[in-house]
């Protein structure tokens, strides 16, 4: 589906941008049907938002599996890297 496209796309082109991070931390909830602080889309611009409206839509569907996988896969990584930069201890053991 489109939307899970776009959402690829956009994290692919801008890893390190808020809306990247928003994506991939909402595409990780989604897989793991964790929470998710649906304030955070209402952060994101007009566009992206209605982006992120229509990737919960066709999230539902299950014959999308291997764009699901791409983009789990994508956004797994702009997490563990955002929260890699987020922990003082990683930066701390990568002097040694």
């Amino acid at each position: 589906m489109q939307a899970l496209k776009d959402a690829r796309k956009l994290i692919e082109r801008r890893p390190d941008s808020e809306a990247a991070r928003t994506f991939a931390a909402l595409v990780m909830a989604l897989e793991s049907e964790d929470v998710y602080p649906l304030v955070d889309l209402y952060l994101l611009e007009y566009d992206d938002f209605g982006l992120a409206l229509a990737l919960l839509a066709e999230w539902r569907l299950d014959r999308y599996y291997t764009k699901k996988a791409v983009l789990l896969d994508l956004s797994a990584q702009v997490v563990q890297k955002a929260g890699e930069c987020a922990d003082p201890t990683a930066l701390a053991g990568s002097g040694s």
